[in-house]
């Protein structure tokens, strides 16, 4: 027991070295990022903001139905008027920004990554490991290095989220592209792709289910990450959310509570929707078939149109 009480691995004491070091040292790359992300996040959220309530929900009223169905397009609709009947739209609208600029982010950064890993077997063993670590270290841990970076506010709130929710986004990329059959990447090499032409023209087409997989579980898990982030300044929603835990305010955690999981089911099914087979009928001709006009063709009445012109 004593030599347990001598013996101290002071692995604190290292990181809080290092963080100094880097504070000493890296402060032009660390105001370039800052820079960086603040503008992708402040343009983002001064857009939307700029847009009418109204026209933003017609917006995403449209993408519902377009890229889902017309059941959706009515939620889509409902969703809109409740966040603006709880006086939530701005939060909404912030929130929304934080979350796809972080995934924004963390596809830039991630799908390279993603792809290196696939290609290589050596990039892949040093990578996982780092993975594995971002995902099973504590969301509230990532806040200390980002507040002490970046400061308090929306830009470490981005930052800390990308570094959580970026994960997935690398792995289903590198999961995706190594299912790729050998007998399709076969078949390009055999008409003489390139290795870019084979990534761009067979790989990433045939992987797009994967990937999408993890653009959309990087968005859930930066949503996760709203109420965490709202404790260095990131604000939205989960603003709203912890001054209701710290009033003890029941009614008004709920509604900010309610608010995340709006936004979160908007997002969540419109990337869902992307990359999968069947949502690729025309946004006219949906309208059409939905005001009772003529049902979209299936591919054997396709099949005989041709054959018929032939």
């Amino acid at each position: 027991m004593e030599f347990v009480e001598e013996v101290k691995i002071p692995i604190g004491a290292w990181v809080e070295a290092l963080v100094n070091w880097i504070l000493d040292n890296m402060q032009p790359l660390l105001d370039a990022i800052s820079a960086a992300i603040g503008a992708v996040s402040t343009t983002l959220e001064d857009f939307l903001l700029w847009l009418h309530p109204f026209a933003l929900a017609a917006i995403l009223i449209v993408i519902g139905l377009w890229r889902v169905n017309w059941k959706f397009a009515i939620f889509v609709a409902v969703s809109m008027f409740l966040l603006m009947g709880m006086n939530l739209w701005e939060e909404s609208v912030s929130t929304m920004a934080l979350v796809v600029s972080a995934a924004f982010v963390a596809l830039v950064v991630g799908f390279p990554v993603g792809v290196a890993m696939a290609k290589n077997d050596t990039v892949e063993a040093v990578i996982r490991p780092v993975l594995d670590f971002m995902q099973t270290m504590p969301p509230f841990v990532y806040l200390i290095p980002a507040a002490m970076f970046f400061g308090l506010g929306k830009v470490p709130g981005t930052i800390a989220t990308v570094i959580f929710a970026m994960p997935p986004a690398v792995r289903l990329t590198n999961l995706g592209i190594r299912q790729v059959s050998k007998e399709n990447v076969e078949a390009g090499l055999a008409f003489g792709c390139t290795d870019r032409q084979l990534l761009t023209k067979v790989q990433l087409p045939l992987a797009l289910p994967s990937i999408m997989a993890g653009v959309n579980q990087t968005i859930m898990l930066a949503l996760s990450m709203v109420v965490i982030a709202s404790m260095i300044g990131a604000g939205g929603l989960g603003n709203v959310v912890l001054t209701g835990i710290q009033r003890l305010n029941v009614g008004l955690g709920f509604e900010g509570g309610l608010g995340v999981v709006i936004v979160a089911i908007l997002l969540d099914r419109i990337t869902q929707s992307i990359g999968q087979a069947g949502r690729g009928e025309g946004l006219i001709a949906k309208v059409r078939r939905l005001l009772g006009g003529a049902q979209p063709a299936s591919d054997d009445d396709q099949e005989t149109k041709t054959s018929r012109a032939a």
